[in-house]
Formats: C-alpha cells, sequence, structure tokens
C-alpha cells in the first residue's frame, strides 16, 4: 500500500511515517505539509490511499477536508483517511455527505495505535470506509437523547452491535468483541436497520448509512 502523509507538524509527520514503515507492505510515498502540496503529492505518485490531518495551512480549519472531496473527485482510486484533533461532526458530515466509500475519520490520538491505524488505512483501501470509535460513540449518545430520533427504538446491544460495525468491523469480528454467535449479531444488525429504516438499501450502503444517520438527525448540516 503506497501512502501520501500530510500533517504541518514536523515531528508528527517524521513519527508516524517512520511507525508506517515498520508495517510490512506498507510504504510512504510522499509527506507534505499542507494541502496543496498534498494534490501535487497525489497527482505525481498517485497513491493508493492519503492520510491526512484536517487542520492544516493557512487556514488551519478544513483544509485536509476539501482535499479529501477534490481527490475523491479527481482521483477516485485513491482512498483518504482524514485525522482530526476532536470528534467534529459537522467535518465528518461534510467529508461522507457525498458517499462513504473509500473515505476514513479518525480522532488524531489514534495515530500512536499502529493495529487501529493500520486497519483504518485497510478499509480505505479496500474500497470501505472507517468512522474512529470515539466518533461513533459520541454520535450515538447524542442521537439517543433526541426524542424523534429512531435511534431510541433501538435496544441497548444493537446500540453496541451498532457501534461495532461502524467501526468497520465484520459481523465474525463484531461477534468476538461482544461475545455473541454471528447468528445473533446478524440478527441485531437486520433488525437495527429496520428500525432506521434502511431495510430496502443494498447491505453495504446500509452499513455506511446507519452511521450517517446520526450525523444527519444531529441536524448538522455541510460546511460552506
Amino acid at each position: 500500500m503506497r501512502i501520501v502523509f500530510a500533517d504541518d507538524n514536523f515531528l508528527v509527520r517524521a513519527g508516524t511515517g517512520a511507525l508506517l514503515e515498520t508495517v510490512d507492505g506498507l510504504e510512504i510515498v510522499a509527506s507534505v505539509a499542507d494541502a496543496e502540496q498534498l494534490l501535487t503529492a497525489v497527482a505525481e505518485h498517485s497513491p493508493d490511499v492519503v492520510l491526512t490531518d484536517i487542520r492544516m495551512p493557512p487556514t488551519n480549519t478544513d483544509e485536509g477536508i476539501r482535499a479529501a472531496k477534490q481527490i475523491r473527485s479527481e482521483f477516485p482510486d485513491t482512498g483518504v483517511v482524514v485525522l482530526s484533533q476532536f470528534v467534529e461532526e459537522a467535518y465528518a458530515f461534510d467529508l461522507l455527505k457525498d458517499g462513504a466509500e473509500k473515505l476514513g475519520y479518525l480522532l488524531k490520538e489514534r495515530i500512536a495505535d499502529l493495529d487501529e491505524l493500520v486497519r483504518a488505512l485497510d478499509a480505505v483501501n479496500e474500497g470501505g470506509s472507517f468512522l474512529d470509535p470515539k466518533v461513533v460513540e459520541v454520535l450515538v449518545a447524542r442521537k439517543s437523547a433526541i426524542a424523534n430520533s429512531p435511534l431510541t427504538e433501538l435496544t441497548d446491544r444493537e446500540r453496541e452491535v451498532l457501534s461495532e460495525m461502524a467501526t468497520g468491523k465484520n459481523n465474525a469480528a463484531i461477534a468476538a468483541s461482544l461475545f455473541l454467535s454471528e447468528r445473533a449479531v446478524e440478527k441485531h444488525i437486520n433488525s437495527l436497520f429496520h428500525k432506521l429504516r434502511l431495510s430496502d438499501e443494498p447491505l453495504v450502503h446500509r452499513r455506511v448509512m446507519a452511521v450517517l444517520t446520526f450525523l444527519r438527525e444531529e441536524g448538522v448540516r455541510p460546511l460552506p
């Protein structure tokens, strides 16, 4: 997997790059400091995946999100994982609102957890999506508090299954995490799809839309 990494902090770039280079099959083909350099590097190297901070010069706001959307448009075969210092639902929504294939949203603290970081990179490289477990946890908690949300219809176990599913785990991994049988996991997933009005959608799309439901019902709107 060939990776371009963008972060304005030199030490973060150097440390993360060194960490990823220890993983067999991963190669950092470019390490850059801002969104302009990122887009240039993607055009030059055609990486499999981009790993980018959200906040970079010149405004240190949403440069990473804007770059991710441009990469998605111009280089659709390249996956993108964005890194955020905090859980920022507006940015997550803006990143995923047009589709979640080959996109990931990860809290920046996760770069010290090599297994989790590689799992996110693998997920988007394979055409899937990845949401940080802490992002899912915050969204589930907020949605469950909204009286009119269909999430209030979910049982505690269904919310647990949804949280695990949204981090990119398949049914077998969810079963192992929650000490359930795969048959039980499938039953819970089918039930929560029904409660979230997603029963008629294709399977992969349903898994993504179940997470996006959290964002939409919070009233979060795309960034200008």
